[in-house]
């Protein structure tokens, strides 16, 4: 690879993390502002205009509050658990497309920090490291609520991701690829997937907020029972990161839906859009390179919707007994992976058979 577009590569890794970081920050006031529209309050509206600067305020405040770690905790666990989390948490976005590809000086430069063929399975496999940073946090802070809260956390991964993993296979028998690159590619225009795969999409729906911890599903840090769960002894910046890495969790499994689903950077009429502006403007360069940035936004703007969905769930849904949620995972949400596998495949061969 040349060191032009290795510096390319470089600067956009750094935007897309610093992205990631800018919009877990401003999801925490997000998620304030949206829970005070539901319950008819005002929301954060002290520190700066509207309350905008209340998540700066939140991370100075975590970042100067005294760091304590208790005095029988395994010290070197205790803090690597959220250093994992947080990495796990920021790894998973770099083969999401977040856009085409745009021309510069003659150069193809690609919307996506790294493509590799395997796609959908380097997400799995680096999402589900994310349960050995909360397994590690619980075990380590000689707790028992916390090792409950980490228990939890683990059996309720793995009981979900089975599900989602099937509600995948269904995707991958379409596409014929696992690369999250082509998958977008094949929904262009208004193509997308989810017209054809809306049950596998649901399942992937309601294992993501299992996977993310979020509420109805947020048993491992479930107050009412475990006091904190698996954070109940983190404090400072070491509980700061657990919390911005439930956040990055959701922006990425925004995204990977959106990717999946929805045509990703893909909106309707864009081969319409993009000959009008190659007569328009008499270049195929600006009408690729206009069309492209209206496909990032389109991109951002299904995930900011997703966080939106995320977010109203929350305040609307009660949380699930834990008997319960382990039945939904596994007597219903695995059966029904299984039954859109068998559909899917004789959608294909109909489909074979016919044309």
């Amino acid at each position: 690879m040349e060191s032009v577009d290795l510096v390319y590569k470089g600067i956009y890794i750094l935007a897309i993390f610093g992205v990631t970081l800018l919009i877990a920050t401003y999801s925490t006031y997000f998620e304030r502002k949206i829970a005070a529209f539901i319950q008819d309050r005002v929301g954060p509206n002290r520190a700066g205009p509207a309350g905008l600067l209340q998540p700066l305020a939140d991370a100075g405040k975590l970042f100067f509050k005294e760091d304590f770690i208790p005095a029988k905790s395994s010290k070197a666990l205790f803090i690597l658990g959220p250093g994992i989390a947080m990495l796990v948490a920021t790894m998973s976005s770099a083969v999401i497309p977040f856009g085409d590809v745009l021309l510069i000086d003659g150069r193809e430069l690609w919307l996506q920090a790294i493509e590799v063929n395997i796609g959908v399975l380097y997400v799995f496999g680096v999402v589900s490291l994310g349960v050995y940073g909360l397994m590690i946090g619980g075990w380590a802070s000689n707790n028992k609520f916390s090792l409950l809260g980490a228990i939890r956390a683990a059996s309720q991964n793995i009981s979900y991701e089975l599900a989602m993993g099937l509600s995948l296979i269904a995707i991958l028998m379409m596409t014929g690829s696992l690369s999250l690159r082509e998958i977008a590619a094949q929904q262009a225009g208004f193509n997308w997937n989810i017209w054809y795969q809306p049950l596998g999409f649901i399942i992937f729906l309601v294992c993501a907020f299992a996977e993310c911890n979020r509420t109805p599903f947020d048993l491992p840090e479930s107050e009412a029972e475990l006091i904190g769960g698996y954070h109940t002894e983190y404090g400072s910046m070491k509980l700061g990161m657990y919390l911005f890495a439930e956040y990055i969790n959701i922006f990425v499994a925004s995204a990977v839906m959106a990717t999946l689903y929805f045509g990703a950077y893909n909106f309707p009429f864009m081969f319409e859009l993009e000959a009008w502006l190659v007569e328009a403007t008499d270049s195929v360069v600006t009408a690729n390179n206009i069309v492209t940035m209206l496909g990032v936004g389109a991109m951002f703007t299904k995930i900011f919707l997703f966080i939106f969905f995320f977010m109203w769930v929350r305040w609307t849904l009660p949380r699930f007994r834990y008997d319960q949620l382990m039945k939904l995972g596994w007597q219903i949400l695995i059966p029904l992976a299984i039954l859109n596998i068998l559909l899917t495949g004789g959608g294909i061969l109909l489909k074979d058979y016919l044309f």
